[in-house]
């Protein structure tokens, strides 16, 4: 296949640049994946759509603020932004400046030389603290919640709370973007989800900023997925496993659980998992472990929005695109919502 089957028209006044006032308050659009017959519902319906017996899955990651606005030694303007903490003094960085950035130079916060440029990887840098202060205290310091480059306005003091969900793990810190499909979540469906005897498990998977790069080759065989790093325990086996036995579905939230999950079933019956992932999910795959996936909508051309083709059919997934558009839902990060099953 290739990337341009993937394309369509987006207006820009439908890219949300700002959450809702209420988590729940979104739409949701459901999505016949055998039959393409969609249905507008609100995010709050989603608690009919479930059955007892059923499983959601969440990525229970935790953004980091990973955007530091600081200076060069010569005094010019440079942004770091964190792609990965390696441990508490390394990480893999993008640097952005006027001018390319040495190895060996110096990045500076209030005047003081906080991180050392020491090697470039690819697109990345790697940077390492030299004061007295880890990545974490500089990140709290300085930091900036990242949000995607097609919100087009600066971070603020209320993208600290929702640009993150509302069950991520303070022992999880580490993604770069949001799991944003479970931006929707909020404590009360959370609970009426748990009373209807739907369980719930959650996966881990550090966003990284990978998933905003374009697809570069036209020939999807050829594109090159970025890593990310998973954890599936083997709590989440155990039920997974028992769901499938017990005849109830298997729901990802998120395409960032889907990756999670598929990684842990890639050689045979799901098992506990723990380390990078490059899988590359469009259509023609074959999926092993999920059955339902509830998600935002994606980029045109994306590999997110490839992953979903996957799921419900190229043709399936463009037309209900079409619809939203027309319906004028929300798109992206702080968006609507598709239920797919």
């Amino acid at each position: 296949m290739k990337k341009s089957d993937f394309n369509f028209t987006l207006p820009n006044e439908l890219i949300a640049q700002h959450p809702l006032p209420e988590r729940s308050q979104s739409r949701l659009l459901k999505l016949d994946k055998h039959t393409g017959q969609t249905t507008d519902l609100q995010f709050k319906d989603l608690l009919n759509e479930l059955n007892s017996g059923d499983l959601l899955v969440f990525n229970n990651t935790k953004v980091i603020p990973a955007r530091l606005l600081a200076q060069k030694t010569t005094g010019g303007k440079i942004e770091v932004f964190i792609e990965r903490v390696l441990n508490a003094h390394q990480a893999k960085a993008l640097l952005k400046s006027n001018k390319s950035v040495k190895l060996g130079s110096a990045i500076m916060f209030d005047g003081q030389a906080e991180l050392l440029v020491t090697a470039k990887q690819g697109m990345f840098y790697l940077v390492e603290t030299t004061g007295d202060k880890t990545l974490s205290e500089l990140m709290s310091a300085y930091g900036h919640m990242p949000l995607p480059p097609y919100i087009t306005r600066e971070a603020d003091h209320d993208d600290d709370q929702r640009y993150q969900t509302v069950y991520a793990d303070d022992e999880q810190a580490g993604a770069v973007a949001a799991p944003t499909a479970g931006l929707h979540f909020d404590d009360e469906i959370l609970s009426a989800i748990q009373a209807k005897g739907v369980e719930s498990v959650f996966v881990t998977l550090h966003v990284g900023a990978g998933t905003f790069q374009p697809v570069k080759t036209e020939d999807l065989e050829l594109h090159q997925m970025h890593k990310e790093w998973l954890s599936v325990n083997q709590t989440v086996c155990d039920a997974v496993k028992r769901t499938q036995a017990n005849g109830g579905r298997v729901i990802a939230v998120g395409t960032t659980a889907v990756r999670c999950l598929e990684t842990a079933s890639s050689e045979g019956p799901i098992q506990a998992f723990e380390g990078d992932t490059e899988i590359f999910i469009y259509p023609g795959y074959e999926f092993k472990c999920i059955d339902a996936l509830i998600t935002n909508f994606h980029l045109p051309e994306s590999t997110l929005v490839m992953l979903v083709s996957a799921m419900a059919g190229r043709e399936n997934i463009l037309a209900a695109y079409q619809h939203a558009i027309d319906q004028h839902y929300r798109f992206f990060s702080y968006g609507d919502a598709m239920l797919i099953g």
